[in-house]
């Protein structure tokens, strides 16, 4: 592990105190004593020049930026510089590895820097809550009763708990989504429930709840019963449509034990019938984990063996054009072996052009830059696997300063 530093006092007035516990695991810090010969750039650029150059920093360095002087200081915690930072397209987004089974703690990591951070998430108790993200904020809700929902943006730690959504308090299986607006800053959060019918294991409740964050208020537009399918804990929003995995109870081939539909969010109709929007899976998958890379539907898929679709052989990329799916790219051989024992089920999340896959049972962690077709394994994550069954989990987010529930 290379030297260690600290964003101690490096914190802007608008993120509070708790960020401070955000140290960096892969800093080389060998230049701190060189001397710089060169003119000081506060002698030549103005400050709004100064404001745009910093705004393109990678979110690690703007922290750093700030405690420079007293006049970088002032610049990045300034609201000018926030609309400056806004209008930065995108930030490459995080990843955030829980290392315990229990509590919900970890690390960071930073494709820009190629860097891990420990930092403390806001609001969650336990690493199985659920948890999606949009444009820098990321919303969970807890695993029991589901009745605990926050928003939150884990750089500044801004958080807000929301009112309990509605429906069915003990839904059997639920799926969280949440789509942010970085022009109005306001956001959307959908929640799928699913709960069998009493006595009928083919048949299955399906209702979706949705909040808007202008109006503070939850909305159920929509209640369905699925003969032979249920929903599950699989869902995103991409360009204004809530999309979400289902799985079949019975009564179909194992080819067809995955499916997807869909719900306009826009017009948010009450008649809409969700089983007439299916679209079947590209192959036989043993889990499917879908993202929203640039307002379009990505899924990462485990690839069933022929013979035994059941047990994972290898791991596919698609994308989603009208309603079928084209492939982007599959997993080279090499680095689905890296992982060591894969299970049939494992953790994917991402946005803008990067895709994080990772092994429930190892820190390992796997990048896809989209763009580039190109797979690489992120830097060695500063936690080692201490005993057989513990387990690793995580999720992306885009890093961002001035997003705020």
């Amino acid at each position: 592990m290379e030297g260690e530093t600290s964003w101690v006092s490096h914190c802007p007035d608008y993120v509070v105190p708790a960020m401070v516990e955000f140290d960096s695991f892969s800093e080389l810090n060998d230049e701190e004593n060189r001397e710089v010969s060169s003119v000081p750039v506060d002698l030549i650029l103005p400050d709004d020049l100064l404001e745009r150059i910093l705004a393109y920093l990678p979110i690690a360095s703007i922290f750093r930026a700030s405690c420079v002087c007293k006049r970088w200081y002032e610049i990045v915690s300034s609201r000018r510089f926030l609309w400056n930072f806004s209008q930065v397209l995108s930030q490459k987004p995080w990843y955030f590895m829980f290392t315990s089974s229990e509590e919900p703690v970890g690390y960071a990591y930073d494709p820009s820097l190629r860097k891990w951070y420990s930092i403390d998430l806001p609001c969650i108790q336990t690493s199985n809550w659920f948890i999606a993200s949009s444009c820098g904020l990321v919303c969970i809700m807890d695993n029991d009763s589901r009745s605990e929902l926050y928003v939150c943006n884990p750089i500044t730690k801004c958080s807000k708990n929301l009112q309990e959504p509605p429906g069915l308090k003990f839904s059997d299986y639920s799926a969280l989504a949440i789509c942010a607006n970085m022009k109005t800053f306001c956001y959307s959060v959908a929640i799928v429930k699913s709960k069998q019918v009493p006595g009928n294991f083919y048949q299955w409740d399906l209702s979706i709840h949705i909040y808007d964050s202008g109006t503070m208020k939850w909305l159920t537009p929509l209640t369905e019963v699925l003969t032979g399918w249920r929903g599950g804990d699989e869902s995103v929003i991409c360009d204004g449509v809530l999309y979400f995995l289902i799985y079949a109870t019975g009564g179909g081939g194992l080819e067809s034990r995955h499916g997807l539909i869909t719900y306009n969010l826009s017009s948010r109709s009450s008649h809409c019938s969700l089983i007439k929007t299916f679209i079947p899976v590209p192959c036989s998958l043993t889990c499917g984990r879908l993202m929203n890379l640039k307002e379009k539907l990505v899924m990462v898929g485990g690839i069933g063996k022929p013979d035994r679709p059941d047990i994972i052989k290898g791991i596919g990329i698609w994308v989603l054009k009208g309603t079928e799916w084209q492939e982007i790219s599959r997993m080279p051989h090499k680095y689905f072996q890296g992982f060591g024992e894969f299970d049939d089920v494992f953790a994917s999340s991402g946005t803008d052009d990067l895709i994080y896959i990772q092994s429930y049972g190892a820190p390992a962690l796997l990048v896809f830059d989209v763009n580039q077709k190109q797979w690489r394994w992120s830097q060695k994550c500063p936690v080692t696997k201490r005993f057989p069954l513990q387990l690793f989990t995580g999720f992306c987010f885009e890093p961002r300063l001035e997003m705020s529930p």
